[in-house]
């Protein structure tokens, strides 16, 4: 869902068949980050994975504040962005298992997933390579007065490394209307952000030194991420520059492929699963007044979308060599550059 759901908040909140929404959209995602990281045991995906369950309210809750215009840059931990973009299961799936039908026709795998057509222009596995890009991208829609957003989505990690820095302090100076999204999950791969960085909040208490205002938001509650998105997006698109906020979130998962994520205390994981970005919606659904076989519904559609999408990607064609150049250069070949 990408379209902007200020319109149908209700005085409680966002109204709850669109929370409804949200709910499926995000075990959809669920289902699939789980999918893919038992097809990588079985040995069906080529290369790494970086998951990012515990991670869709960020996702899903930014995607549902933006126009379908809107430009958005992710991580290599970047599936959940994806598919909240517009991106299907099976493509996703099909792209990780280096398939033809795949997303990127098998050129891009998990940490490269793209779909330009819905606004996701990719995912970067170089940490901290896509804030500047995001602010190009900024740039151009303001030069082009178009009214749209780009939005850099980034792990805390990023926020020690150069291009975090310049990305902020060139879109402060250009009153770019570029937002920051930082998906804070406690972990730059094995290491705790908090023991190499001076500050609590490494985004949010960096961006004062800019003269950008940020938000420390819960990044768990999609009703949360939307609400902060959408104010940080109407302020982008009157003029007023970009924002800086920090999702505090976790990943259920290791770092990447088997991490068996034994680097963090015990207990910790309990702690966070506690407030799951699905349990969290769940019994927001429960206060609107949804019954829980409306949710349990939405449950049983999400396990059966992933498991067509499973399918799919399996039965998908391998990749034609024909299309090995296609979509690579601006002009379709590489022939100019000899």
């Amino acid at each position: 869902m990408t379209a902007d759901i200020s319109a149908s908040h209700s005085a409680g909140g966002v109204a709850p068949d669109v929370l409804l929404g949200l709910y499926e959209q995000m075990a959809v995602i669920r289902g699939t980050e789980r999918a893919a990281h038992d097809l990588f045991l079985a040995g069906l995906v080529k290369g790494t994975t970086h998951l990012a369950a515990g991670h869709e309210a960020v996702a899903v809750g930014a995607s549902a504040a933006l126009r379908p215009d809107d430009y958005v840059f992710a991580t290599y931990r970047g599936h959940h962005h994806a598919m909240a973009r517009g991106a299907s299961p099976a493509e996703c799936l099909a792209e990780l298992m280096s398939k033809g039908s795949g997303v990127n026709k098998a050129k891009g795998g998990s940490m490269h997933l793209t779909k330009a057509s819905a606004g996701m222009l990719g995912s970067y596995a170089i940490v901290g390579a896509h804030l500047p890009i995001a602010a190009g991208a900024a740039w151009s829609a303001l030069l082009r007065g178009t009214g749209q957003v780009a939005v850099a989505f980034f792990g805390d990690g990023a926020t020690n490394i150069g291009a975090f820095h310049e990305a902020l302090n060139l879109s402060a100076v250009w009153s770019l209307p570029v937002l920051f999204v930082c998906e804070n999950n406690l972990y730059m791969e094995y290491t705790p952000i908090g023991s190499v960085t001076a500050v609590d909040h490494p985004a949010a208490d960096r961006a004062p030194a800019y003269r950008l205002p940020a938000e420390v938001i819960d990044g768990n509650d999609v009703v949360a991420v939307a609400d902060a998105v959408g104010r940080a997006a109407a302020r982008a698109r009157a003029g007023e520059g970009p924002t800086v906020l920090e999702a505090m979130t976790y990943r259920h998962f290791g770092h990447s492929r088997t991490d068996p994520a034994k680097y963090r205390p015990a207990g910790e994981l309990d702690e966070w699963l506690a407030r799951d970005p699905l349990e969290v919606a769940s019994a927001r659904l429960a206060v609107l007044g949804v019954q829980a076989e409306e949710i349990a519904a939405a449950d049983e559609r999400a396990a059966r979308v992933v498991a067509e999408a499973v399918a799919a990607a399996k039965a998908g064609p391998g990749p034609d060599p024909a299309e090995a150049l296609s979509d690579v250069w601006a002009d379709g070949g590489a022939t100019w550059r000899t």
